[in-house]
């Protein structure tokens, strides 16, 4: 698989904090293809909207952001990705979301959303990467089938068939 990670986060993108949580991101998924890019853009919903285009169109199996799913005033990370996206896939944040809050009552808080554009999963991730870490996992076991169903090469999605 070919990943693209976005960083959504003022303070990074102006140099003035470490961005953890992206290069997080392409270490747990190292295993599972390579990172085509990592962007690290500050929170302004067009940007993010432009760039994730741009991972799409540079071919990225499944891009994930970072940051911006909040309360925040700032915070326009599901926004810009539902500006882009042509089809919802809500069993994703829905599934993080439900073990998230197995961890702590503020994962209800989260607005993150995920969905599809051309043959390309966008899922937003929390800013933090304790949440991004945890997060990751729920979706992992998912990605290879999710790529493959878009490209069309799996007939069926019926485990054990």
């Amino acid at each position: 698989m070919k990943f693209g990670i976005l960083t959504a986060s003022d303070r990074c993108a102006a140099g003035l904090a470490e961005d953890r949580s992206g290069p997080l991101i392409a270490s747990l998924t190292a295993e599972y293809g390579e990172t085509l890019r990592y962007v690290c853009v500050p929170d302004e919903r067009e940007t993010i909207a432009k760039t994730l285009t741009d991972l799409c169109d540079l071919g990225a199996d499944v891009i994930f952001t970072t940051g911006g799913t909040g309360f925040a005033p700032r915070d326009v990370t599901p926004e810009a990705t539902e500006d882009v996206i042509e089809k919802k896939v809500p069993g994703i944040p829905e599934a993080i979301r439900a073990q998230s809050l197995k961890i702590t009552p503020r994962a209800m808080l989260s607005r993150a959303t995920a969905g599809i554009r051309g043959k390309t999963l966008i899922i937003n991730l929390p800013g933090s990467p304790k949440a991004v870490r945890e997060s990751i996992a729920v979706v992992l076991p998912v990605l290879e089938h999710a790529v493959e169903t878009m490209s069309g090469q799996t007939q069926s999605c019926a485990v054990g068939q």
